[in-house]
């Protein structure tokens, strides 16, 4: 049974995506173990609760320096024997001594199709007004594996969504979450529980 810890800091509908892939089997083999925000009025939290969830609030604010808060997330993961964490709207960069001490074990989900769009200061819908901005005709959402730099790491999963004559940033965050986020990142999470996936020269690879 792989455990699974899921980061977020707003609204959860990436969080509750999950929550009913894993109810309605299309994440097999998958418990999740713990749900986790750096925001105390995160709705995410409540999501969780509801479904039964453990929950907890680690603020970075809370800490020291870094290093303190990242020792303080190996803790707790350690401590509930997490197989995978994924980050799901986390809003926080994550500290490297929880990319090294769980390598290869941290996904993170982003709202275009990386290379493009990415990066430092690209989240939320920051991410949709470049795209508007730069006039692309499509756009998606990736699923990749974390590493020490923002946005970046071994690529698992990427869909596409089209970009519509007259889109706002907020429709077309919309349509990436229903018709990508929500599809790839529970997609994502079945795959490494399968142990489908292995990463070579710092690509992904999935197997039939």
């Amino acid at each position: 049974m792989q455990k699974i810890a899921i980061c977020v800091s707003g609204g959860g509908t990436n969080l509750q995506a999950i929550i009913d892939a894993v109810a309605n089997g299309t994440i097999r083999d998958t418990k999740i173990e713990l749900v986790v925000s750096n925001k105390k009025e995160a709705y995410a939290l409540e999501r969780a609760a509801k479904a039964g969830i453990e929950t907890a609030c680690i603020c970075p604010k809370d800490y020291a320096d870094r290093e303190t808060f990242g020792k303080e997330m190996v803790r707790i993961f350690d401590e509930h024997e997490i197989d995978l964490i994924v980050l799901a709207g986390y809003l926080v960069i994550i500290p490297e001594i929880l990319v090294q001490h769980y390598r290869n074990k941290i996904i993170n989900i982003h709202p275009s199709l990386i290379p493009a769009h990415c990066g430092m200061g690209y989240y939320g819908l920051k991410v949709h007004e470049s795209v508007l901005a730069t006039g692309n005709k499509v756009t998606g959402a990736t699923v990749h594996f974390v590493d020490e730099v923002a946005d970046h790491g071994p690529i698992l999963l990427q869909k596409a969504v089209k970009v519509c004559e007259g889109d706002t940033p907020e429709t077309l965050q919309r349509r990436v979450m229903e018709e990508a986020e929500w599809h790839i990142l529970p997609e994502a999470i079945d795959l490494i529980g399968q142990k489908k996936v292995t990463i070579v020269n710092g690509i992904a690879h999935i197997a039939d």
